[in-house]
């Protein structure tokens, strides 16, 4: 009996729940009220905020202790669009937070600010990442407002009086919107004021005197602005002032050297602007972390600069800096870089002490005398960049004990010896570029030991003898530069993982070309040219699926030349015995008689392939008639299976797109090898021809690399759903799309133009002319900027190349594989991280060390094509990539009309001088620091102003 009373108890407790949920809350009957009005003006999942529940419950709503006020709404990343209920929030009169980040609100209305600008408690407004756009709301009725952020939206105009109305303001973020005019310091109530974010903008004029006003500030933050002038002296009387960021300017005159007095500071970043004169004495007295790269500094570096008891990371980089390193260093120096000034004499010993020291990067310099051995001391060091000086004597052998090490950079010095044996026992190594040196001797068969190099670059040494055989055991090399060196015998088996570039160029290499290296499907390019090589070009190499370049002139082949894939740039010049397959006759010169005895023989050839050609062409329409074709056979001859279909979905809105698309023309399209388009590294396009006569592009992914998220179907289908609904006129986004087992099938509207590589570089190259090709690199740039600012996160592209953007017409960019960032998990990867780095050329240099792929990467890439446009070289030429050789020769700004392509630059003045803005721009972009690089935002709007 007391257990039946306990249940009807129950039963009747939870009807009374179910009919009366505020029952159980101890919210006030108007709190509770307006939470389920809000709750209806949402309209949000069950999940989220469920009506049966008490409101103090339900995701993003904190209340006070006992559960009897609402004070907090954190409503983050809720999807929520329509700004009509922002009015009912203010209806919580004891609402101190009201954080709406990441969402896609369009506007604040004057109702909202009217009537929550009353609520006295109300501490944190926050609106960053959203929609917004217009100018500057007036926030003039928020007495207790002490966190306001509306950073990440698209707010424009200037900023004046709207933001004092906050006598108890903290912090103001207004970082990554479209501001203009002055620098806003007319808060003249918000003399509490601590932080100070305004980055990423387009704010003019100078940094004003009366921001020294506000004496309790923490954090000033101006980078990425259009600031110019000097910094005002009055800064260095800001006591508490802890991070002072002025990067990313056009600001000129001396460093302030009274900032050396703040005891507070411990961040401070002037990079990126016109700063001249010399680096004040004592700067680092307090400082942790110093940026002042990319500048005119001057003259020495003081003696004291590096010994700063805190001192943590100093980057001179890019300056005119001259004279000696100092030799007195802080122990407490984690990075340090000094590359590309003029700095001579020799690496002080006295670094060898520096324990915590991660990276050195004294590259593109002057420095003399040999690399001291007392650097293999600093154990934890994993990135050493020595390259492009005047270093002498032989590779330390010590060197080999800094077990840490994963990037070795010694290029383009005068080092001479052997290489040493000890340099083999790095096991963490991934970059090891000894390139252009005067080394001797082999390459040391124990070279296989660095089991985790992905990039080995040795050419342009004195190196003999053979390519130790071991060589074919390093599974995480991605790349081969042994060109320009006298290595001879035979090539041995390759690492089948390449995929970057295998160059064997000038040396002395003899022997046939070997089938085995057919089995190097990924790679990009293969360059055997200026050798010994004899024998016939094999068939098998036009099976290397991924192949884009193959260089194999000026060697002693012979035979036929192989039919290789449409997209592949193939030099055999300088072969005087090839014969071209698409002509009857040799495309070198030769004697009568032998031409009397090559014709026929030609044509014998020619004729048999013809026959043999036709018979093909009735049996394959006669399987076609009756069978299911696949792209593959099995060995056996007989049919594949049809793929089988998991699920398929129409993605687009667009009424004619909904017609015209027909799932079973499109996956018999994508069964003829035929029908291929062009390839990338992870995709195969092929051209669709629907009934109704409209062209597509159907994508196929193939679900069988292992780098490729196996068995998650269902989640790439529902990304894919999110993807469909992106809208944007330079973003590839799917129409459609058909899942299988093994591979996914993607709809696009087809780009008549093809790639920007194939128009840029191909037949197409010459008429592109400038006005077309700035019209490409802001359409690229709003593409890039639309996909990093999306909403629900950033959208990276892992694989962004002048062969990933498609061309609707000669002045209409495509971004495409958009998607790859939701398909690919590199930990389902059986070889190095570096399969997602993206194509060679494009790749930034931080990835060889983080192994990450980011917006700043992104913007590296696209710092590369902008110098493909502005340059019209490919991104990498004779071994050289092209980033590389820009920034070699731009040092001195008269000779950038070297680097640009003559037939545009010529065209006229002002053609010449605008594309030295947008080289100015592009040279940003592709800074060695990640920190130098502006946002894709910033580089926009840059692009925009460079008319």
């Amino acid at each position: 009996m007391t257990r039946y009373v306990q249940q009807r108890t129950s039963l009747f407790l939870s009807f009374l729940f179910l009919l009366f949920p505020s029952v159980f809350s101890q919210l006030s009957s108007n709190q509770a009220n307006t939470m389920m009005n809000l709750s209806k003006l949402l309209n949000l999942s069950d999940s989220l905020w469920v009506a049966t529940k008490d409101p103090c419950s339900w995701k993003g709503v904190n209340c006070s202790s006992g559960n009897s006020s609402v004070t907090g709404l954190f409503l983050s990343v809720f999807g929520l669009s329509n700004s009509n209920f922002l009015p009912a929030v203010c209806n919580i009169e004891t609402l101190q937070a009201l954080d709406l980040s990441n969402n896609r609100l369009g506007s604040i209305s004057d109702e909202f600010i009217n009537d929550c600008g009353r609520i006295d408690g109300l501490k944190l407004l926050n609106f960053s990442k959203n929609l917004l756009s217009g100018p500057l709301p007036a926030f003039n009725v928020f007495v207790g407002l002490e966190y306001l952020d509306l950073s990440f939206n698209s707010l424009s105009g200037n900023v004046s009086l709207q933001v004092d109305g906050f006598p108890a303001l903290k912090s103001l973020n207004l970082s990554s919107n479209n501001f203009t005019g002055p620098i806003p310091v007319n808060l003249r109530k918000s003399l509490m004021l601590e932080e100070l974010q305004l980055s990423m903008n387009s704010f003019q004029g100078t940094v004003p005197q009366e921001i020294a006003n506000y004496q309790n500030l923490s954090l000033i933050d101006l980078s990425a602005n259009n600031l110019e002038g000097s910094v005002p002296t009055r800064i260095g009387n800001l006591a508490k002032l802890r991070i002072l960021l002025l990067s990313d300017n056009k600001l000129s005159g001396e460093i302030p050297a009274n900032i050396s007095n703040i005891p507070t500071l411990y961040r401070f970043a002037a990079n990126q602007n016109k700063f001249g004169g010399t680096i004040p004495s004592g700067i680092t007295r307090y400082l942790s972390f110093l940026d002042l790269s990319y500048n005119s500094l001057r003259g020495p570096i003081p003696t004291d600069l590096l010994s700063g008891s805190n001192l943590q990371l100093v980057d001179l980089s890019y300056n005119l800096l001259e004279g000696s390193l100092p030799a007195k260093v802080s122990e407490s120096l984690i990075r340090l870089r000094l590359g590309s000034n003029r700095l001579n004499g020799s690496i002080p010993p006295s670094f060898g002490t520096l324990d915590n020291l991660t990276y050195l990067e004294l590259d593109n310099n002057s420095l003399t005398n040999e690399i001291p051995h007392q650097l293999s001391s600093c154990r934890r060091l994993a990135l050493l960049n020595l390259a492009q000086n005047d270093l002498t004597g032989p590779v330390p052998a010590p060197l080999g004990n800094l077990g840490n090490l994963q990037v070795l950079k010694l290029q383009l010095n005068n080092l001479s010896g052997d290489i040493p044996l000890e340099i083999t026992q790095l096991q963490l190594l991934s970059t090891l570029n000894i390139s252009w040196n005067s080394l001797t001797g082999s390459i040391p068969s124990s070279i296989s030991n660095l089991q985790r190099l992905a990039h080995l670059n040795l050419q342009g040494n004195n190196l003999r003898g053979p390519i130790p055989a071991t060589i074919n055991s390093m599974n995480s090399l991605l790349e081969v530069q042994l060109g320009q060196n006298q290595l001879s015998g035979t090539i041995p088996m390759m690492p089948v993982k390449l995929q970057i570039a295998l160059n064997l160029s000038t040396n002395l290499f003899q022997g046939a070309i070997p089938e085995t290296l057919s089995r190097l499907t990924d790679l990009e390019i293969l360059d055997l040219s200026n050798n010994n090589l004899s024998g016939e070009i094999p068939e098998s190499l036009t099976e290397m699926e991924s192949l884009n370049q193959l260089i194999l002139s000026n060697n002693q082949l012979s035979g036929v030349i192989p039919d290789f894939k449409h997209y592949v740039s193939l030099n055999a010049s300088g072969n005087s015995r090839l014969i071209n397959n698409t002509a009857t006759s040799t495309p070198q010169e030769s004697p009568k008689k032998r031409r009397s005895v090559v014709v026929p023989v030609v044509v014998a050839v020619v004729a048999a392939f013809l026959a043999v050609g036709i018979v093909s062409i009735i049996v394959l329409s006669f399987s076609r008639r009756f069978l299911k074709v696949n792209d593959q056979q099995s060995q056996s001859g007989e049919n594949l299976p049809s793929p089988q279909v998991i699920q398929g979905n129409l993605l687009t809105t667009n009424g004619i797109h909904r017609s015209s698309i027909d799932f079973t023309n499109a996956m018999e399209v994508a069964a003829d090898p035929l029908n291929i388009e062009l390839k990338t590294r992870f995709s195969t396009y092929y051209k669709a021809t629907m009934p109704s006569g409209a062209n597509y592009f159907v994508k196929k992914l193939n679900w069988s690399d292992k780098i490729f998220q196996l068995g998650s179907h269902n989640k790439f289908g529902q990304e894919l759903e999110v993807l469909g609904k992106l809208s944007n006129s330079n973003v590839m986004t799917p129409l459609a799309y058909v899942l299988t087992v093994d591979s996914a099938y993607l709809f696009y509207e087809y780009a008549e133009k093809g790639t920007l590589f194939d128009v840029l570089h191909g037949k197409l190259g010459d008429t592109l002319d400038w006005a077309s090709r700035y019209s490409i690199a802001v359409g690229v740039a709003q593409g890039l900027t639309f996909l990093h600012g999306c909403s629900s996160g950033p959208i990276l592209l892992l694989d962004l190349s002048s062969r990933n953007i498609l061309l609707k017409s000669l002045k209409e960019p495509l971004v495409g594989d958009i998607e790859l960032h939701k398909v690919i998990d590199p930990t389902k990867s059986t070889g190095s991280l570096s399969t997602v780095a993206g194509s060679v050329g494009y790749i930034p240099p931080e990835y060889a060390y983080t192994m990450r792929v980011t917006m700043a990467g992104n913007v590296y890439s696209f710092g590369v094509v902008l110098l493909e446009l502005l340059t019209g070289k490919p991104a990498v030429s004779e071994g050289t990539e092209l980033a590389k050789w820009v920034l070699r020769n731009s040092t001195q700004q008269d000779r950038w009309d070297g680097i640009l392509d003559f037939n545009i630059s010529r065209t006229s003045p002002a053609v010449r001088s605008h594309m030295h803005a947008v080289l100015k721009i592009a040279l940003s972009c592709v800074s060695v620091s990640t920190e130098a690089r502006p946002k894709m935002k910033t580089v926009l709007r840059m692009i925009l102003n460079a008319r």
